[in-house]
């Protein structure tokens, strides 16, 4: 399998909810982005992400919306929205292993810019940007990370967003077919012992998602759910073999997915959500 042929030809079958392919629009953002990446192999993985997040956001918002991408990485998801006509933003601390090799902060930098995304290295202040200002905010594979509750977060990327806004989640689904085959044969549902062993600051994650999750974490931000739905956006971690076995089983049983994608909406009246007492 080469980085070339696999997510390219997985992105014809993305689809949304109702069934509807990708439109030309996004596949060529897509293919446009995969042309001036500068990080070879890293879409192989994320490729099917970012058809999907472009798709879901291009169904919702006209181009020339403002959009910020929290924990956005090396902007390939931020620079898909770009090529589609967004005004973006994007912040990260860019403090993973691989982001600290020589040079790469440097490249998502020079990437960024040249996308026109508006890249902000996090330095303490998680949002540096005024009340209401972004039409979406999105957490794309970033609360599965957090050691606390995600309210904490979501609070202070809320306030950000314009009254009716959309908050947009991605999260690795808990409970996908992968991982209940593998705990049914005794392995583990968590990633490999040996790379939490052997970290010093553990980055991986820490609590990965179902769909009841999701939706107990809208309704405790006060937030209106736009849509709510399993994703299929890991199938490199599938062999290309038993891929259509995979996509049938999965189109029967969508909790069995590997990701789900949470969309919602800030209401007119929004205020920050307290701790119960």
């Amino acid at each position: 399998m080469t980085s070339t042929q696999s997510p390219l030809a997985d992105i014809g079958t993305v689809r949304f909810p109702n069934g509807q392919p990708l439109t030309v629009r996004v596949a060529n953002a897509v293919r446009d982005l995969r042309r001036t990446f500068p990080f070879e192999g890293y879409l192989d993985h994320t490729t099917l992400g970012c058809a999907s997040i472009a798709a879901a956001v291009a169904r919702r918002l006209p181009a020339g919306s403002s959009i910020l991408d929290f924990g956005c990485g090396p902007c390939d998801k931020t620079a898909t929205l770009a090529l589609l006509g967004y005004r973006c933003s994007a912040i990260d601390d860019l403090n993973d292993t691989w982001h600290l090799e020589p040079r790469n902060r440097e490249r998502i930098a020079d990437f960024a810019a040249a996308m026109g995304i508006d890249f902000r290295l996090s330095a303490g202040q998680p949002v540096p940007w005024p009340a209401e200002t972004f039409d979406l905010v999105m957490l794309t594979d970033v609360i599965e990370h957090l050691r606390e509750s995600p309210r904490h977060l979501a609070n202070i990327l809320l306030r950000v967003l314009k009254r009716n806004g959309l908050l947009l989640i991605t999260v690795p689904n808990a409970v996908n077919i992968r991982k209940r085959i593998s705990v049914a044969r005794g392995r583990t549902n968590y990633p490999p012992f040996e790379s939490f062993f052997w970290s010093d600051v553990w980055r991986g994650h820490v609590r990965e998602y179902t769909k009841a999750d999701l939706e107990a974490l809208a309704e405790g931000l006060g937030l209106a759910i736009d849509a709510l739905h399993a994703c299929d956006h890991m199938l490199y971690k599938v062999p290309r073999l038993l891929r259509p076995a995979w996509r049938l089983i999965t189109r029967l049983f969508p909790g069995w997915k590997d990701s789900w994608m949470l969309i919602a909406r800030k209401p007119e009246n929004w205020t920050p959500m307290r701790a119960k007492t």
